[in-house]
């Protein structure tokens, strides 16, 4: 049986958790829930995690893979009833807000050949300003020869409950150029950086700018290719229609906090996501479970 060891470790003001399994090492911080990196043996890691990484309290850390919740992005830029959950919209945070507040820890486990970690967010012990609702979230992380991520959203309320979410995930790569995202041909999509024009995807997508993509009607696989490293990264989702895919290129990564200049290269945001016309309606007491699972084969 491989055997697991867990430690606690702070990194400047965050409480974090180390996890290895075998040749795997998976980091995690108490703030926000949020994966901070994942590596399997002497391979580059699978997660991304910035080298400029600050490790603040209340400030997101930028790369592994925050929680956007309960809305994503631009709240102004998300569906009316989504909107409609916010008492003042120009108040709203960037992705909702709960990626830079302190989650509780439910438990750390083994099971048979699995680490579990699960964290949860109530929002009736920490209200989230100008958004009145009871809902609890939650965060279980399964570690066995993949890394699984569910988050579970529950209707604690008496009324109808509209959100929209992101496991926001930042992937290593060897080079932005010589990657490949397939699964995605066909599929219909928001360019973003063009007026928000929907457009449709022809073939495999490769990178040559700025992209900012909500891609729509997905499979539930997707497989990012690198040609560089010579490996694929399988992405297989649960309870997931739709993803964000964001790499900001040069001019961009300059405006940047706690990112280097030259971070592009290395990195790709693809972001399993319940967003646009894929977002996520609860009755009083419905749950939601939005889920990902992360693995990487020799291509």
């Amino acid at each position: 049986m491989t055997q697991a060891h867990i430690e606690r470790i702070e990194l400047d003001e965050l409480t974090c958790w180390r996890v290895r399994r075998g040749n795997t090492e998976l980091l995690v911080a108490q703030q926000g829930a949020q994966v901070l990196s994942f590596q399997q043996g002497e391979q580059p890691p699978l997660i991304w995690l910035s080298e400029h990484a600050s490790y603040q309290r209340h400030q997101p850390v930028r790369g592994g893979v925050p929680i956007c919740w309960p809305w994503f992005g631009d709240l102004g830029r998300n569906p009316l009833q989504v909107q409609a959950q916010h008492d003042n919209l120009a108040t709203a945070p960037f992705h909702g807000g709960v990626r830079a507040l302190d989650w509780q820890l439910l438990g750390i486990d083994s099971e048979g050949e699995a680490v579990h970690l699960q964290f949860a967010f109530d929002t009736r012990q920490h209200p989230l300003p100008n958004w009145p609702h009871a809902a609890e979230l939650r965060l279980d992380i399964r570690l066995d020869e993949r890394l699984h991520l569910d988050l579970a959203s529950h209707n604690l309320g008496t009324a109808p409950l509209a959100l929209s979410q992101a496991l926001h995930s930042y992937f290593a790569v060897s080079d932005i150029r010589q990657v490949a995202v397939h699964g995605l041909e066909g599929s219909r999509y928001i360019e973003t950086l063009e007026d928000w024009q929907e457009r449709t995807q022809q073939g495999e997508l490769r990178f040559s700018g700025e992209t900012d993509r909500i891609y729509l009607d997905l499979p539930p696989q997707l497989r990012l290719h690198d040609a560089g490293w010579q490996r694929d990264l399988h992405l297989q989702t649960r309870s997931s229609r739709s993803a964000v895919l964001w790499n900001p290129w040069i001019d961009k990564a300059g405006r940047l906090s706690s990112f280097a200049d030259d971070a592009w290269q290395r990195m790709l945001c693809i972001e399993t996501a319940n967003v646009w016309d894929d977002c996520v309606e609860l009755a009083p007491g419905e749950h939601h479970r939005l889920g990902l699972s992360l693995w990487s084969e020799p291509a």
